[in-house]
């Protein structure tokens, strides 16, 4: 099974749009509207073409990934990470490795882009192994209740978050 991934072009919107739907179709932890966050998420100014990217396997979409810029606030201070939400892989897909392919892909993207760190809210069991941390290590809070263990964080740069506390400010496209 060759899997390909690439930057998400314009024209690629409409079917990603529908993997992360089916995506997270049963997901017991979701709204079912991640879709319509991923459409808003485009037409924001926290939008960053680079790091959404799709998944193919035989020209077919199967799975999408997105990062976007976010803040995190401490008084005054404001640091600039990465929120990497949502990760969608078609339920037929999943566990064959497109999800951790899109993940490294962006952490690798991220990274060379000059990012210092990302944030994520998922499952606890799945984003240590790409080296995320709660985030609560660094002094750093999500901007709602969650349980620590799903909130996490990632250097990109090593030490980059070692003088960084706060709380994390999502844009508004999150909340809507």
């Amino acid at each position: 099974m060759d899997i390909i991934i690439r930057q998400e072009t314009e024209k690629d919107c409409r079917l990603s749009e529908k993997v992360v739907e089916k995506a997270f179709e049963n997901e017991e932890h979701s709204d079912h509207r991640e879709q319509f966050l991923v459409a808003k998420l485009r037409k924001s100014d926290v939008f960053i073409p680079e790091l959404s990217l799709i998944a193919e396997i035989n020209k077919k979409i199967v799975g999408h990934s997105l990062m976007t810029k976010l803040i995190i606030k401490d008084g005054e201070k404001e640091y600039e990470s990465l929120a990497l939400a949502p990760v969608s892989v078609l339920p037929e897909y999943q566990n064959k490795g497109i999800g951790t392919g899109l993940i490294e892909e962006s952490l690798k993207l991220a990274e060379e882009m000059g990012f210092k760190s990302v944030i994520v809210l998922g499952h606890d069991r799945y984003y240590p192994r790409f080296g995320f941390k709660p985030a609560n290590t660094w002094g750093i809070k999500a901007p709602f209740d969650v349980p620590d263990e799903s909130f996490m964080a990632l250097e990109l740069e090593k030490g980059s978050l070692d003088n960084i506390k706060g709380t994390v400010a999502y844009c508004k496209e999150f909340f809507e």
